[in-house]
């Protein structure tokens, strides 16, 4: 098992190095070819919005093996990404939006399809230490890829990228083959998955440490995006620090991600996913409030509280999914969990924008307020159970 575990982190790093190298070369590319900011922006959204068809290809993901299919959506994602080779100019940006929605699309398929073969692959004791350190390659490879793309970008332009970052799936590929798997868990239903993408949702909202731990997730992830542009006024308006301080905050928030990334197993083993996912959520409130004091060494540890609480909160939702979902319905409810927890970013951002009209710490204190919220709520949710009928 301890191979298999190997493996999985290896696929982390590697996933995470391609992935974080194009999405940054993407967006520079088209405004290097547009000089439109605003249509640089649209890459990210090209590769979001295909989470709100999570429970339709996470269906996809309940009916076919499990295996081919991670491994095929790979190397689909390596096929697509050459036709950057034939971006010129302007008239060829579409191609790079078209790419980006690729890999909207396989993370969705690879995300759902990794949730339900860990459980395959890894005793259920092990899949909370090992969730975290993925989560910790992860964000270690949020460090160090964007840099390395910028500087082949500026050494060789955008098609260097494309190629390296075309061979990563393939390696991914590889290594998905290798892996050892097991007989699926016992308990869970034999012969055909049930039809209909309404029974993973109906899953994810039966079970109350499973909803629970994902709504906890799903508040603190959105309200990360709520507060975005609140950092930028902390920032520049409040402590009068250049923008560029905004790059030694997002390293301080990985910092704190990769180290809570490698102990988050040991807690959840310890005290259960629910507590995790609400400590985690307690954790981000309180950086969120620490970020309104006006002095940038709180504003610095106030990031590495934020990655340390998302991180959390994620790690012991995806632990959750793995532990209390049939195997017939994994890749359904880890679909359909993933458009739960991600999907509220898209309404967060916005409206983040629009409140921070008001200054930067208002937005922080009702984000706070929201994670704190939620905690409160979270075991008394966790007793009742909400039925919706299939």
């Amino acid at each position: 098992m301890r191979r298999n575990a190997t493996l999985f982190v290896a696929i982390s790093l590697l996933s995470g190095f391609g992935s974080s190298a194009m999405s940054l070369v993407a967006g520079i590319w088209i405004l290097d070819l547009t000089g439109s900011p605003g249509r640089a922006a649209l890459a990210a959204l090209c590769v979001y919005a295909p989470t709100l068809a999570g429970p339709w290809l996470g269906a996809l993901v309940d009916r076919v093996p499990r295996r081919p299919l991670v491994v095929a959506a790979n190397l689909a994602l390596a096929a697509t990404l050459p036709s950057l080779l034939a971006v010129r100019g302007p008239d060829q940006v579409w191609l790079i939006y078209g790419v980006a929605a690729a890999y909207g699309v396989s993370y969705l398929l690879i995300d759902a399809g990794e949730t339900a073969l860990l459980p395959a692959a890894l005793p259920a004791a092990e899949l909370g230490h090992v969730n975290g350190w993925r989560s910790s390659a992860q964000e270690g490879m949020k460090l160090i890829a964007p840099l390395a793309g910028a500087g082949l970008y500026a050494w060789q332009g955008g098609h260097l990228v494309a190629l390296v970052s075309a061979a990563v799936p393939i390696l991914v590929a590889a290594l998905y083959l290798t892996l050892r798997l097991t007989v699926p868990p016992a308990g869970t239903a034999p012969g055909r998955p049930p039809r209909g993408v309404r029974v993973g949702l109906t899953a994810l909202l039966g079970h109350p440490v499973l909803r629970v731990c994902v709504a906890l997730a799903a508040v603190a992830i959105a309200m990360s995006g709520f507060t975005t542009a609140a950092g930028y006024a902390i920032v520049v308006d409040d402590l009068g620090l250049p923008a560029t301080f905004l790059g030694v905050l997002l390293s301080a928030q990985g910092g704190g991600s990769i180290v809570a990334g490698a102990v988050v197993g040991r807690l959840i083993a310890r005290r259960g996913p629910l507590a995790v996912a609400a400590a985690g959520t307690a954790l981000f409130a309180a950086s969120c409030l620490i970020r309104c004091v006006p002095w940038w060494p709180a504003v610095l540890a106030a990031s590495v509280a934020a990655g340390a609480g998302l991180v959390s909160a994620l790690v012991a939702a995806v632990t959750a999914i793995q532990t209390q979902t049939p195997d017939a319905l994994l890749g359904r409810v880890g679909a359909t969990a993933n458009m739960v927890m991600f999907g509220p970013i898209a309404l967060a951002n916005p409206l983040g924008a629009a409140a921070v009209g008001w200054g930067g710490r208002p937005p922080l204190v009702a984000a706070a307020l929201a994670c704190l919220g939620a905690c409160a709520l979270a075991y008394r949710a966790a007793t009742a159970p909400v039925a919706v009928r299939a």
